[in-house]
């Protein structure tokens, strides 16, 4: 069946309770937006085709998701689910639809396949996932017939006292055959109700007065079909993503310490016996060895982190930090950094587009941009190299061995070659020799006061 179905995502809504200027789809849950979470459960399903229907924010969701293997329809009007739905008309090639909501960041592909499943196995026209939320609030109430089969979906805002004492609700996600009795019951749509909108739920009303074959299944775990429509929304779901992912990481071999005040996005990847302390966040597909200790309150973003490794008290954004490095506390490797393997970068040492080879040590104060620097260099506290000449960037060398004495600047673009010294102090702007003592400041002159003449 899968070969003859297609998937619609209805990722037009403005989300007016977000109070957002972005559109609500590209809210972020855990480091992705929405819409990704949707996507990736319903690609996973390697359906015959993707639709996604967009409204509020469409060129922002365009360019968003413009790799994805989709395609993007306008709804220019956002007047109801059922509008969006009937928007498609045209564009859909599969014999059944599947029709699933943008906002729904816990969203799983099993939780599809499952209705899918039922679809097949009932022969039904219409098929809804339902759900029994511990609270019902604003979702829609599925009703039943005495011998069980739905027969309206009621939405909150026009629900009777008694409707409003249904537990079971509708999640939003169907599955339904593609034909002529679909779209003339999405063109029959009424918007008398109380948003003045064509809801897609009225289909279930349609089908069974027609006598069609419509039917239900509960999702297992409501949370999984949870969707997201206010900031608080928002703050649930991001907590409950970081925890799947927390327990997943758990289940390979992390030890996470507090993995709710522990910020690991999806695609990181940790291996064994790797410790997270508190405050760690990781994100944008960072990838960690094993047997490192990260934290706390460190921020790793985009970057590998070798084994053995430790990090506490800093940020690492795009770098590399190799085999038996530690950094920190409270460093800062920025774009294009390369620390070690066994180095050691310590307080308040910055490092940009630079790479730092085994054993270098900088242990304090210091900035390290467009460097190449050798194996087992020692850089004193205060050592900055002077990258920038106010119109272009030039790189500084430091062979093997070299030692660079406190409060150095050393003005780019120079070379300091193999066990050179750079004395305390200096200004360094021409190329030093290997084995040379360099000093590039001011003798020191003492001058005494006059004695005073009595």
């Amino acid at each position: 069946m899968k070969d003859d179905l297609t998937a619609i995502i209805l990722a037009a809504g403005k989300g007016t309770r977000m109070k957002s200027k972005r559109a609500k789809v590209l809210h972020r849950v855990n480091g992705w937006p929405i819409l990704r979470y949707v996507l990736r459960a319903t690609t996973e399903l390697a359906l015959s085709e993707f639709l996604v229907v967009v409204g509020d924010g469409a060129q922002a969701v365009r360019k968003e998701f413009s790799e994805w293997p989709v395609e993007f329809i306008e709804q220019r009007e956002q007047l109801g689910t059922g509008h969006a739905v009937s928007q498609a008309y045209g564009h859909v090639s599969g014999d059944f639809l599947l029709i699933v909501p943008g906002d729904l960041p816990l969203l799983t592909s099993q939780v599809l396949s499952r209705l899918i499943s039922h679809h097949n196995e009932q022969g039904a026209d219409l098929a809804v996932l339902s759900m029994v939320p511990a609270i019902p609030a604003a979702y829609g109430r599925l009703k039943r017939d005495a011998s069980g089969h739905p027969v309206k979906i009621v939405e909150e805002r026009d629900a009777t006292d008694e409707e409003l004492d249904i537990v079971e609700v509708n999640s939003g996600i169907y599955c339904v055959r593609n034909d002529e009795f679909l779209w003339l019951a999405l063109r029959s749509l009424d918007a008398g109700n109380a948003q003045g909108e064509y809801y897609l739920t009225d289909l279930v009303e349609h089908y069974h007065c027609a006598g069609k074959h419509v039917t239900a299944i509960k999702a297992t775990d409501p949370q999984q079909v949870m969707g997201v429509n206010s900031r608080s929304e928002l703050a649930v779901a991001d907590r409950s993503m970081r925890l799947r992912k927390a327990r997943e990481l758990m289940a390979g071999g992390v030890t996470i310490v507090d993995p709710e005040s522990t910020y690991i996005e999806l695609d990181v990847v940790i291996g064994s016996d790797t410790v997270i302390l508190p405050g760690t966040h990781l994100s944008g597909g960072t990838t960690v060895g094993s047997n490192c200790r990260l934290g706390p309150e460190t921020w790793i973003d985009a970057s590998k982190v070798e084994d053995d490794v430790g990090i506490r008290y800093s940020v690492i954004e795009s770098a590399r930090v190799r085999t038996g490095t530690t950094i920190g506390p409270y460093s800062h490797l920025r774009r294009g950094a390369d620390v070690g393997p066994v180095a050691r970068i310590g307080n308040f040492v910055e490092v940009k587009a630079a790479r730092l080879r085994r054993g270098v040590k900088a242990g304090h104060l210091t900035y390290l941009g467009d460097s190449d620097v050798g194996e087992n260099v020692n850089i004193g506290a205060g050592t900055i190299t002077c990258n920038y000449d106010g119109k272009a960037k030039h790189r500084t060398v430091i062979k093997d061995g070299a030692f660079i004495g406190s409060n150095t600047s050393i003005v780019a673009p120079v070379t300091i070659g193999e066990r050179a010294i750079i004395g305390a102090g200096s200004t360094i702007t021409e190329d030093v020799p290997s084995g040379a003592l360099a000093l590039g400041r001011a003798r020191q002159v003492n001058k005494h006061k006059k004695e005073e003449v009595e």
